[in-house]
């Protein structure tokens, strides 16, 4: 076990602000390439299903594989060197993305970024969760879970207003360079919080794999959250691409949109989210599914509209308010998975569902609805992206489906807090 165990602890709130500031560069460098896909396609000559591969595929492939090693030596060693050295490592290869000079050579950096951002976010849950209550947790992992659209928008409006003034290089660059700045303040804030010595032993990972895989809810929790994210990380790669291409926007004014969609919707969906599930909750642990699964079902008519309409005010308010029921499930699903293990596996509980999670639905999301606007364009032409994107929002349904077949599982399965 590390020595610094023994160091004095931050405030759980500044330890939680940290936490949150890192994975809003972890959510800048994975988004930006949105806000770039158009420079990057018309300089380096790739279509929509390459480009598809580079938002998604590239990325996830070993960003959901290693990210389960990575938690269980977290679990076993410090968690709080693991997030400091994986926000290097993505961030160098984040700037390294802006050297590329074809498809080859940014789909490498692109993997990178995955191998980086893989020790990121399931060690920072069970940091959370250390610091934390139960019944304070959902909401503190909704703070978290911030960084997303925080993140997003940032982004794509600092990538939007590089690219405009400079060109998409050096927006790759530039914020590369920011998260090799915050590491150091990082690791200098964030301790690990002592375990007791018999912990770290006791973390097998077969043993948790096992004890997850005989558990409902996980599979339910996990495979809805992949529905809703194969969805919600398609349409938050392809919206930039869409309001370009059928609305007539510029890269800033894409920007723009993008941002305030991103930093108003999101926000209130995600703190939402949380506050609802340990409001809801505390009289009955179903409500942890419950909560996404009606977001989802709301939001699909508003989706289909702001993607039909052909009016960009009218898109802007119809997308407002589905981006905040986006963000609903996070706090309560990533609570539920921290209360299905004892407290010494949650990093490596957390990484198992995140496996499932981003390799479907960021690995698939991205690349299908490219791929499906790359078959749909001999009948619907530049209008294939938006006819892409509305045969998706099924994927919304199945997830609310199987969110709200959580709940029973949920009563039953929950470890409460010794």
């Amino acid at each position: 076990m590390s020595h610094e165990n023994t160091a004095r602890s931050a405030s759980p709130r500044l330890v939680l602000a940290m936490l949150l500031l890192v994975y809003i560069f972890n959510f800048v460098d994975r988004q930006i390439l949105a806000i770039l896909a158009a420079p990057i396609q018309q300089e380096l000559g790739l279509d929509d299903a390459q480009m598809g591969m580079l938002g998604g595929l590239a990325f996830a492939i070993l960003y959901s594989t290693l990210g389960v090693p990575l938690a269980w030596l977290a679990d076993r060693t410090s968690r709080s060197w693991v997030i400091t050295v994986s926000l290097v490592v993505w961030s160098l290869f984040t700037g390294l993305c802006g050297a590329a000079t074809g498809f080859w050579h940014i789909f490498l950096a692109r993997l990178g970024v995955g191998v980086g951002e893989a020790g990121g976010v399931a060690p920072s849950y069970a940091v959370i969760g250390d610091h934390f209550p139960s019944e304070r947790r959902a909401f503190a992992l909704s703070v978290y879970s911030l960084g997303i659209p925080l993140g997003s928008a940032a982004g794509v409006l600092a990538g939007g207003y590089v690219a405009a003034r400079v060109d998409w290089r050096a927006a790759f660059v530039a914020v590369g360079l920011a998260g090799l700045l915050i590491a150091p303040l990082f690791k200098l804030v964030v301790k690990d919080k002592p375990r007791p010595v018999t912990a770290a032993p006791t973390v097998r990972f077969r043993e948790v794999a096992t004890l997850l895989a005989g558990k409902r809810a996980f599979w339910l929790l996990s495979f809805g959250a992949a529905s809703s994210s194969m969805l919600g990380y398609g349409l938050a790669f392809w919206l930039p691409s869409l309001l370009q291409r059928s609305f007539g926007l510029d890269l800033v004014e894409t920007s723009w949109f993008i941002g305030a969609v991103l930093l108003i919707g999101g926000t209130v969906g995600v703190l939402g989210g949380g506050l609802l599930a340990d409001s809801l909750g505390k009289a009955d642990r179903a409500w942890y599914g419950r909560v996404p699964a009606l977001a989802y079902v709301v939001a699909v008519p508003l989706f289909a509209g702001g993607i039909w309409t052909s009016s960009v005010p009218l898109a802007f308010l119809l997308f407002l308010l589905p981006q905040a029921l986006a963000y609903v499930w996070l706090g309560p699903v990533t609570s539920a998975i921290q209360h299905l293990v004892e407290p010494p596996a949650r990093a490596t509980a957390s990484a198992l569902f995140l496996l499932i999670n981003n390799l479907i639905g960021l690995g698939g999301g991205i690349y299908a609805l490219g791929a499906l606007s790359k078959a749909l364009s001999p009948f619907y032409g530049t209008e294939s992206l938006r006819f892409s994107m509305l045969f998706a929002l099924g994927l919304y349904l199945l997830a609310a489906l199987l969110m709200s077949l959580a709940g029973p599982a949920l009563r039953r399965e929950w470890v409460a807090e010794r």
